[in-house]
C-alpha cells in the first residue's frame, strides 16, 4: 500500500496494492500489469439471496480489505464488457462489494440487463433486493465507484471519467460489525468477460450526504 496518512485507528489512507486484499472467490485468471488489474471472471459466478429468483449464489470474485466505519472505498475500472461475439453477456458486471458475511453485503457498480448497461447496487440482508437506473452513455469509459462507511449507513457514489460522482443509494449498514470491501466482478450468464481495475484505494468517509 502507498500512503502518507492513516486514521486514529493506524488504517492507512490511500492506493491499495492489489495483494493487500483477499479473494471470496478466486477468479478464472488474474494478472496484474502497468498497475492495473485484469480479472477473467468464471461462468456462472454471481452474488444474490432468494429475492424473486428463488436461489442463492455466493460465488462473486470480490477482493477484499478491512473496511471501517469513518473510511470509503473506491475503486476504477473499464466497461469493455465484451465477449468473443462482440456483445457484452447478460447480467455482466463490476464493481465495489461490502461485505460483512454471508448474509449481509452490498454490491454496487454497473451491470448489463436487458441488453442495457445500468448503475446500480444490490443490498442484501438476508435477503436481497435490486435497484438498478440505465446508464447506456457510461459503455466503453471508466467507471468510478464509490462508498463511505458511517456510523449506521453506506453511502453510495458513482462517476464516469473525470465527471463529479452523483449519489445513488444510501443503505442501512450496522456500524458495530467488521465488514471489508473491494473491486467485484460476475458473468452469471457467459465464460470470457474481463474487466480491467485501474484503482483501488481507501480515503476518509465523504463528510457530508449532499
Amino acid at each position: 500500500m502507498t500512503s502518507e496518512q492513516s486514521d486514529d485507528r493506524g488504517m492507512p489512507w490511500g492506493e491499495l496494492a492489489w495483494d493487500d486484499g483477499t479473494w471470496t472467490t478466486a477468479p478464472v485468471a488474474v494478472t496484474v500489469e502497468d498497475g492495473a488489474l485484469r480479472v477473467t471472471a468464471a461462468e456462472g459466478s454471481d452474488a444474490w439471496r432468494h429475492t424473486a429468483y428463488g436461489f442463492v449464489h455466493d460465488t462473486e470474485h470480490a477482493l477484499l480489505a478491512p473496511f471501517p466505519v469513518g473510511s470509503a472505498m473506491e475503486v476504477e475500472f473499464g466497461t469493455d464488457f465484451v465477449g468473443a461475439d462482440g456483445h457484452a453477456g447478460e447480467f455482466d458486471q463490476a464493481g465495489l462489494f461490502v461485505r460483512a458475511d454471508h448474509e449481509h453485503w452490498m454490491k454496487a457498480g454497473v451491470e448489463f440487463a436487458d441488453g442495457v448497461l445500468g448503475l446500480g447496487a444490490v443490498v442484501t440482508d438476508v435477503r436481497s433486493d435490486w435497484s438498478v437506473g440505465p446508464v447506456p452513455e457510461w459503455a466503453g469509459r471508466r467507471v468510478r465507484v464509490r462508498v463511505s462507511r458511517g456510523a449506521d449507513a453506506l453511502v453510495l457514489r458513482a462517476g464516469v471519467d473525470d465527471e463529479p460522482f452523483r449519489l445513488v443509494r444510501v443503505v442501512p449498514f450496522d456500524g458495530a460489525v467488521a465488514a471489508s470491501a473491494g473491486p467485484f466482478v460476475c458473468a452469471p450468464t457467459r465464460a470470457g468477460l474481463e474487466v480491467v481495475f485501474t484503482a483501488w484505494r481507501r480515503t476518509p468517509a465523504d463528510s457530508a450526504l449532499h
